[in-house]
């Protein structure tokens, strides 16, 4: 990866983070905060994948911390239904079924169609200009081959979009609902391709600068339609992961 994708990788982890605290509260540096980012940000990136076991034991000796440090975490992912706790199997990394990919898209495109005419009237010069550099990036990502970075990218178009609307409850529940839907194209979409999905953000943009709503409705079904329909829907099964590789051990 060369230093500007780097730096832009970098800069998506501070923004994944940022997201996912829009549904909980302020708790500050302390180690529980960092373990759950550590392990959030590696659901969302795919190091740890749909069905990966989350041992406590495992995860507290990797980050140095008590089990109840974990415990605490593994609940908070799990409210957040990124992780799925069974009593006398533990946790893992949430696999949804097929049903739940389903009333996850069809669940983002009542809400990402619904608010265009809300983004329309509060868009901005400056909103325009920041949604065309993630497209942007998203494409220099394809590009450089980096498929993870540009997935995450094309979520966080999404999520910035939807934001012009300036709607908090909105953007905090479509904030869950493409974390659910990066698990889901884990799970389901392994040959994920984004060159069509940029294009089509590209497409969205123009029809943002040009104000026609109806047609930003349309396009925004269609997008959403094209990325469910690539899905294959045949689950796969994974080993314990591992930590130490995925984490180095280290807490900042």
């Amino acid at each position: 990866m060369n230093d500007s994708l780097k730096a832009r990788s970098l800069r998506l982890d501070d923004l994944l983070r940022s997201r996912s605290r829009r549904s909980t509260r302020n708790e500050g540096s302390t180690k529980d905060e960092q373990v759950y980012e550590r392990i959030f940000s590696a659901i969302i990136a795919h190091r740890l994948r749909p069905g990966d076991r989350l041992p406590e034991d495992a995860l507290a000796e990797t980050f140095e911390v008590s089990r109840t440090v974990i415990r605490k975490v593994l609940q908070r992912l799990a409210h957040e239904r990124l992780v799925n706790i069974q009593a006398k199997r533990g946790a893992m990394v949430s696999k949804p079924t097929v049903e739940e990919a389903r009333n996850v898209f069809a669940a983002r495109r009542l809400i990402e169609t619904g608010v265009m005419d809300q983004v329309v009237d509060r868009l901005t010069p400056a909103a325009l200009e920041e949604l065309r550099e993630l497209t942007r990036a998203e494409d220099r990502a394809l590009e450089a081959g980096n498929q993870r970075l540009a997935l995450q990218l094309s979520g966080e178009f999404h999520q910035r979009l939807l934001d012009v609307a300036g709607n908090e409850e909105l953007s905090t529940f479509l904030a869950q609902l493409l974390s659910r839907s990066s698990l889901i194209i884990a799970v389901y979409g392994p040959g994920w391709k984004g060159a069509s999905h940029c294009e089509s953000h590209t497409v969205l943009l123009n029809e943002l600068e040009a104000g026609n709503v109806d047609a930003l409705r349309q396009t925004m079904g269609e997008h959403l339609d094209e990325l469910e329909a690539a899905l294959n829907m045949e689950a796969v099964d994974a080993d314990l992961p591992d930590f130490k590789r995925i984490f180095n051990g280290i807490l900042d």
